[in-house]
């Protein structure tokens, strides 16, 4: 579908997610909704970093990526913040009104994907569109700036890759050089890290753990909640 396709997938999923949650009638009802949302989130976690990386230039591409991890934890923000503006709506409803938020975002992510967002000229050179990416990244780079050494690196850049995934076997998971090693070490080990610290547990449960210590204020239970995001 190209990058700006993935990304109306992933937002038209946790939209239906969302809409399924939100009006549920049952426990059921609300996983079955909470899977789609849950799809959305990954097709999105996916896309975005790729996307950024393949539209910005070199020198750039590092702190931009960042601002999408950066973007992750202000969403979180923002999930617990909808608590304070609901905590005097009646707990029947104010779930269903905080899950109906979620529609906002990726609404607008629809938006900027039709109007304002440009395909990926990366992946446009992978399907042969060479001229379509030419216009892009002029778009992108400065004037006067050699596109077409641009294009020709992806290029290589796509061919290497290709030769890459054809002569990888297991071994390079298993007898890593001391490069990929490193790479391996950094990934898998910020994945471990993330659940070994326990704040996923924290995050979801953060509200029966403040009932249990006292706290029953809807308010301030919110407030506690923003704070850790």
């Amino acid at each position: 579908f190209g990058r700006r396709g993935a990304f109306i997938v992933a937002a038209a999923s946790f939209i239906f997610g969302i809409l399924v949650m939100a009006c549920a009638g049952s426990y059921a009802m609300l996983m079955i909704g909470r899977i789609f949302v849950g799809l959305g989130v990954g097709f999105g976690l996916a896309v975005d970093p790729v996307y950024i990386a393949e539209i910005s230039p070199a020198a750039h591409r590092g702190k931009l990526v960042t601002w999408s991890e950066i973007a992750i934890n202000v969403g979180i923000v923002f999930g617990f913040s909808s608590g304070l503006v609901f905590h005097k709506v009646d707990e029947d409803i104010a779930w269903r009104l905080m899950f109906g938020m979620g529609i906002i975002l990726p609404t607008l992510l629809i938006i900027l994907v039709i109007l304002v967002m440009p395909e990926s000229p990366r992946w446009l050179v992978s399907k042969g569109r060479d001229e379509e990416a030419k216009i892009i990244l002029k778009q992108i780079y400065p004037p006067g700036y050699d596109i077409n050494a641009l294009v020709n690196d992806i290029k290589e850049a796509l061919e290497r890759e290709k030769r890459a995934e054809n002569s990888m076997g297991w071994d390079v998971l298993l007898f890593p050089t001391p490069a990929f090693k490193r790479m391996l070490i950094v990934g898998i080990g910020t994945a471990v890290a993330q659940q070994a610290v326990g704040i996923d547990a924290i995050q979801y449960f953060l509200v029966f753990i403040l009932k249990e210590s006292g706290i029953d204020s809807r308010s301030t239970q919110s407030i506690v909640l923003i704070f850790l995001g």
